[in-house]
C-alpha cells in the first residue's frame, strides 16, 4: 500500500492526473477505470487541461465506468453518461465507442451485467482503476453486507447513499434505487488502483478502510489485499491515520 498525503487538494488531483498520464505515454492503449461523484472532477479538469496543451492523448485509450443509476435515461443530467461526458469525454480525444458505461436501461439487467464484464475481459483487463470511496466505506457502488458480489451485478442502493446523492437531485425521492456496478472482484483485478478521498467527513472511513479488518461490512477495506493500492488523500480525509499506517507506507507515505 502507497499513502500519500497531500497539502492542498490542487495538488493531489495533479499527482492523480499525473498518474493516468504516466500510463498512458507508457500505455497508449491503457485501459482505464473511471469514477463519477464529486471526487474525481478536478482530476478530470487537470487531464482535460493538460490535454488542450497538448501534454496526453485518450486517442488510443480504452474507459469502463464504475457504474450507472437503474432506470434514468441516459440524457438525464445526473446519469453518469451525462456526467461523463459533461465532465471528460467531451473535451478530449477519446473516441466514443472506447468509453464504456454499463447501461442502466437495458431490457435485461443481468445480460447486461454479465455482458459489461466480458467487455472488460476482451479489453484485456482494466490497467488503472480510479476509485472515491463511500461514507459507509462502499467503492463502486458495492454497498456493506454480509456478502459481497464478484462481478458487475445490480444493487439495491443503501439509503445513506442515496442521501449523499440526493444533492445532485431535487430530492432525494429523485435518487433511483438501484443501479448497475462493477463488483469488488471486477475491480480488485485491476493491475493499479488509486484510491482518492477528500476532507475531514471521510477520515473516519478512510482509517477503518487501511487499518480496519477486512470485512465485507466495510468493502473498501478489501483494498488492503491489493498489492498495487496507491491511496491519495488530502490533509484532512488522513488526519485520523495513524503515524503506523503512514509510516509502513513509506516511501509513498508521505506529505506533498
Amino acid at each position: 500500500m502507497n499513502i500519500q498525503v497531500f497539502a492542498s487538494e490542487a495538488r493531489l488531483d495533479e499527482a492523480c492526473a499525473d498518474l493516468i498520464e504516466g500510463l498512458l505515454r507508457v500505455k497508449p492503449r491503457a485501459v482505464l477505470g473511471l469514477a463519477t461523484g464529486g471526487t474525481p472532477l478536478g482530476v478530470y479538469r487537470r487531464l482535460i487541461d493538460d490535454y488542450r496543451k497538448g501534454l496526453v492523448s485518450f486517442r488510443h485509450a480504452t474507459t469502463f465506468n464504475l457504474d450507472e443509476y437503474v432506470g434514468l435515461p441516459e440524457d438525464h443530467p445526473e446519469s453518469y453518461h451525462a456526467y461523463m461526458r459533461r465532465n471528460l469525454f467531451d473535451h478530449i480525444d477519446l473516441p466514443p465507442e472506447r468509453a464504456h458505461l454499463p447501461n442502466g436501461n437495458a431490457a435485461d439487467l443481468e445480460a447486461e451485467c454479465r455482458r459489461y464484464d466480458a467487455l472488460i475481459e476482451e479489453a484485456g483487463g482494466i490497467d488503472l482503476q480510479l476509485l472515491g470511496i463511500g461514507h459507509n466505506g462502499h467503492i463502486g457502488f458495492n454497498e456493506p453486507g454480509p456478502a459481497l458480489v464478484t462481478g458487475t451485478h445490480v444493487v439495491e442502493l443503501a439509503e445513506e447513499t442515496r442521501r449523499a446523492n440526493a444533492r445532485f437531485f431535487r430530492s432525494v425521492d429523485e435518487v433511483p434505487r438501484r443501479a448497475i456496478t462493477m463488483g469488488v472482484g471486477t475491480i480488485l483485478k485491476a493491475r493499479t488502483i488509486a484510491l482518492i478521498a477528500k476532507g475531514t467527513d471521510k477520515a473516519d472511513i478512510v482509517r477503518r478502510a487501511l487499518e480496519g479488518p477486512i470485512t465485507t461490512d466495510c468493502p473498501a477495506s478489501l483494498l488492503q489485499t491489493h498489492p498495487q493500492l496507491i491511496v491519495l488523500l488530502d490533509r484532512d480525509a488522513a488526519s485520523k491515520l495513524s503515524p503506523a499506517a503512514l509510516g509502513a507506507a513509506a516511501p509513498g507515505g508521505r506529505t506533498v
